[in-house]
């Protein structure tokens, strides 16, 4: 937010407020009120424009915001084949509520297998999911009543507490469709 306010004021702010003066000044009563009118235009520049781009609310790394509020950024685009509703995929993700990880798949050897709109997952990642094709690797921002609900999720062995209405941040890859990858179908067949 300060680089936005920054960036904005160097936009709309006369260049010679960033620039020391070179001659020496003689100000008298009407130089300083026309600098002072000048000044509190500019900042109400800025305040307005900094108040309406605020307003907007969608993350600032947004590639996409679906109607839900799920937030999408783009990491890696896949060129696999997209998932039908029903069917098994293997993904990997990371997971932070605030700063606390809830969960790391990246590091374990085998992907998560999950059937496409079983509701195993959250239920933003779950609207997520069928948009994705294999090697596709996305950071969602997926708003509370999308993750945990107001009710939050108590904590559990190795697993810290989450507050009611907690924003989650999921990185997901997906690894793999099995039965509709093609190299998988070369091998073993598909009669």
């Amino acid at each position: 937010m300060k680089s936005t306010c920054i960036l904005l004021l160097s936009a709309f702010a006369p260049s010679a407020a960033f620039v020391a003066p070179s001659q020496s000044r003689t100000t008298t009563a009407i130089s300083a009120q026309q600098s002072r009118t000048e000044f509190l235009r500019d900042i109400a520049v800025v305040g307005i424009t900094a108040a309406t781009t605020a307003s907007f609310g969608l993350p600032a790394f947004a590639d996409e915001t679906l109607p839900s509020g799920v937030a999408i950024k783009i990491i890696n685009e896949g060129k696999g084949p997209v998932p039908d509703v029903g069917e098994l995929a293997a993904i990997r993700f990371n997971s932070f509520a605030g700063d606390n990880k809830i969960d790391d798949l990246f590091a374990t050897p085998e992907p998560y297998y999950t059937r496409v709109g079983s509701g195993g997952l959250i239920k933003g990642v779950e609207e997520v999911l069928p948009k994705m094709r294999v090697g596709d690797r996305w950071l969602l921002t997926i708003p509370g009543n999308l993750a945990f609900g107001p009710k939050g999720r108590p904590a559990s062995a190795g697993k810290p507490r989450i507050p009611g209405n907690q924003e989650i941040i999921f990185e997901v890859e997906m690894v793999g469709l099995p039965g509709k990858e093609q190299e998988l179908i070369e091998l073993i067949g598909d009669d």
